[in-house]
């Protein structure tokens, strides 16, 4: 349950409770959205599927103001940059004038790419990054068989989903390597244009 006064001057005075808390919401969300994601700095933490929610509760006892809770889900359980998204969220939500705030982890449901905006996918095209396809477009889920080969091949596109060329949009493309600069990437190059570029993994 949302419940709250408002904060940070957004609401105006005489503002219905409910209507209240939900303008302080939504402010909140607009804030805890805008943050740039650490290891794709093009994308906010709301385009990438990152920021899972915003809750504002009463406060407890005496406090100050209304408790800001914002939900992340990390991109995978062990991912390095979750500690400095969640600092940027606490420190962005302060300076906008919130002043008990909280940063929790949510796991379930777990993050998929397919929770990249389409803002976001077109802001990683545009940063010459392939976007992921949707998951359905790719191997179904179970048991993944490893064989060993060449390190360079075309890599897991299919006829039906290929990888585009963020540089030039052809559908000719190979895979270089499976790790790119962070883990969520890999390396790609498009025959076409001749030009290598990184892919985020479908997850």
């Amino acid at each position: 349950m949302v419940t709250g006064t408002a904060t940070a001057g957004t609401v105006p005075t005489g503002t219905a409770p409910a209507d209240q808390a939900a303008a302080v919401r939504e402010r909140a969300w607009e804030v805890a959205a805008a943050v740039p994601d650490p290891e794709l700095p093009m994308l906010t933490l709301a385009d990438l599927g990152v920021l899972a929610g915003v809750e504002v509760t009463a406060p407890e006892g005496e406090g100050p103001g209304d408790v800001v809770t914002a939900w992340l889900t990390p991109t995978y359980s062990g991912c390095p940059a979750v500690a400095e998204m969640a600092a940027d969220v606490d420190r962005r939500l302060r300076a906008a004038g919130f002043q008990d705030v909280r940063v929790r982890l949510r796991l379930d449901p777990p993050w998929s790419t397919d929770l990249i905006t389409a803002e976001g996918r077109r802001k990683l095209a545009e940063a010459g990054i392939a976007p992921p396809r949707p998951t359905s477009a790719v191997a179904a889920p179970g048991p993944v068989l490893l064989t060993l080969g060449p390190t360079r091949g075309p890599g897991p596109a299919t006829a039906a989903a290929p990888v585009v060329c963020p540089r030039c949009g052809g559908a000719d493309t190979e895979e270089l390597s499976r790790f790119g600069s962070t883990a969520c990437k890999a390396l790609w190059r498009c025959r076409a244009c001749r030009e290598p570029f990184e892919r985020v993994k479908e997850i």
